[in-house]
């Protein structure tokens, strides 16, 4: 018997998931919270969901997952009057890929509360569609610079199912979130459960970042062995590093931190030492704060120079 089925409804009817030779769907589970640099989890979904054919089948109970006093909803307020609510949704689409192949999409805000209740509720809810893997999602800030290809930690139950891919090495503890949780509890039920943590440059984590957005489909698309599209993806992330590299090329501040950081990243990557960090000996790299902030000072010395030049 399904538990926690207070948490969700299941909206019909639902379609059959099974592929051409009876397996059953992939879960890919990105939630938007704690582990989402770049926007990179919110992109990822987002562009599974408009970019495929999909199907909402469950809608978790918000009210009872989310505190809406430390993430507050928007209200959208028009000259005299409240016109609108962004009310917060967890919900579980059923996407077909371009081959037609269907698989599942855990997205939305991740929970506050009942983590245990909601993490139960998913693997029931895995277990009643027949899923054969998990994959989640997640982004972190790094020491990284975005003029390097866009890296992430692959993490899994079963290290065949990242095999190729690189991870973190060494045991060290991490704040919890509701995606590392389900990942966990996935593999204690018996299903195969794989993650990846994009990479995304600290100094660019409050920003959409494209590239990253573009890593995470790509890895999913290798693991769960999906064909999903990534034309536009390609194109964004062309654009923002172009973007970003016109904004900062007369910033003699930025432009060194961010050699800095790209001599120190290569450094890295031709060692290869069993590091955990992306920033070994030598000078320290400048915080990300340190760069967020000069950066952030460009940006709106640019936008106030371009309004005087609008006036």
């Amino acid at each position: 018997m399904a538990r926690h089925t207070d948490l969700y409804r299941l909206i019909q009817p639902v379609p059959d998931l099974r592929s051409a030779d009876g397996r059953g769907p992939v879960l890919v589970h990105g939630l938007e919270g704690f582990t989402d640099a770049g926007q990179a989890v919110e992109g990822a979904t987002a562009h599974l969901r408009d970019s495929l054919d999909s199907q909402l089948i469950v809608e978790f109970d918000a009210d009872q997952l989310i505190d809406y006093r430390s993430r507050r909803p928007h209200l959208k307020y028009s000259f005299d009057h409240f016109s609108g609510y962004d009310e917060p949704a967890i919900q579980i689409h059923a996407v077909k890929d371009t081959d037609g192949t269907s698989f599942l999409l855990l997205s939305g805000l991740e929970p506050d509360l009942r983590w245990d209740g909601f993490t139960e509720s998913v693997i029931d809810l895995a277990g009643s569609f027949g899923v054969r893997m998990s994959i989640g999602l997640g982004a972190m800030p790094l020491g990284v610079p975005h003029t390097r290809p866009t890296n992430a930690s692959a993490h899994a139950n079963d290290v065949d199912l990242i095999s190729g891919f690189s991870a973190w090495p060494g045991e060290f503890s991490v704040p919890g979130n509701v995606g590392s949780l389900l990942e966990l509890r996935m593999s204690e039920h018996g299903i195969p459960s794989a993650g990846f943590t994009v990479h995304v440059p600290q100094y660019l984590s409050q920003t959409t970042y494209p590239a990253a957005v573009l890593n995470l489909i790509g890895n999913v698309s290798k693991v769960a062995d999906l064909s999903l599209p990534t034309g536009e993806l390609t194109k964004a992330a062309e654009e923002f590093a172009t973007q970003v590299n016109a904004q900062i090329a007369h910033n003699p501040e930025i432009l060194t931190a961010v050699e800095l950081m790209e001599k120190q990243y290569d450094q890295f990557m031709e060692s290869r030492m069993g590091s955990d960090s992306l920033s070994p000996g030598g000078k320290p790299l400048p915080s990300g704060d340190e760069i967020g902030a000069e950066f952030e000072r460009f940006l709106a010395q640019h936008t106030e120079e371009e309004g005087t030049e609008n006036e």
